[in-house]
């Protein structure tokens, strides 16, 4: 469902010249799948994403949703994709199910339809009795679950949740972790990014750690727990980081020793 070879994001910084968010990332998701995404904020989580969901463009490498190139087939993408994240906006002026249908509509979805789907969603996920409540009065738990109802009102096989669980009181994010496994369960492709361990030792399938635009490594919680010889998974996390900031310094060091060298040898020339 998702295939990503190579994707690489390089923006252009005037003072310290290209800045490179991703690099060379590449990871495959299936049918009822849960892709974890775990990193530290600046990892480049967030950019891969919004290249899945079309924001972006990607400055190198291919990625593909449901069959579709982002680069592209971007409208194919977006219509067969759902995206939540911790941030996204309710109009407070409109009810729940004002909101859900509003999207609903902009999907192209016929009324008989959508209104079968309101109501369906609306029940899976306990909806019903905030239905008619307007957004300036819902509660960040009511609000999330709008986010997600509007997320899946086209019933996409997509589905992709970008710190969806940030900021939520402990009850809303065990019950929106449950929602993403019920998500699994009816054979969606989901991948969701986050930094917080416990979540991702709950419930992904396969887990990609991230770090400063590059994958460090990825497999299943025990995969990765058998490959480092660490059955603690912080320890094992901020093991990879520490061993591959090291190595970044390391690479650095070398590079300004060489740099050095071919100047002062063009100076005694």
């Amino acid at each position: 469902m998702i295939d990503v070879q190579y994707l690489t994001k390089t923006y252009e910084d005037l003072n310290r010249g290209p800045f490179v968010a991703v690099d060379k990332v590449s990871f495959q998701v299936g049918r009822g799948e849960i892709f974890g995404l775990l990193g530290p904020n600046g990892a480049g989580k967030t950019t891969v994403l919004r290249i899945l969901s079309t924001v972006l463009s990607p400055t190198s490498g291919i990625a593909t949703v449901a069959g579709f190139d982002v680069a592209r087939h971007p409208a194919d993408v977006r219509h067969h994709i759902g995206f939540v994240s911790n941030n996204t906006a309710i109009y407070d002026r409109m009810t729940a199910w004002e909101m859900v249908e509003y999207f609903g509509r902009l999907h192209g979805m016929p009324r008989q339809t959508l209104t079968k789907r309101l109501e369906s969603l609306f029940e899976q996920l306990r909806m019903n009795e905030f239905r008619d409540i307007p957004g300036a009065k819902m509660s960040t738990g009511m609000k999330q679950k709008v986010s997600i109802a509007r997320a899946m009102v086209h019933d996409p096989p997509v589905l992709i949740f970008d710190e969806a669980t940030l900021g939520l009181d402990v009850l809303v994010a065990r019950n929106l972790l449950g929602v993403i496994r019920s998500l699994r369960e009816s054979g969606k492709c989901l991948i969701f990014s986050t930094h917080i361990m416990s979540e991702v030792e709950k419930l992904c399938d396969q887990i990609a750690i991230m770090h400063r635009g590059r994958i460090l490594d990825t497999g299943t919680l025990e995969q990765l727990r058998n490959k480092h010889d660490q059955s603690d998974f912080e320890e094992l996390f901020f093991g990879l980081l520490s061993r591959h900031e090291q190595q970044e310094s390391s690479d650095w060091n070398a590079e300004y020793e060489l740099d050095t060298a071919i100047e002062f040898a063009g100076v005694e020339k």
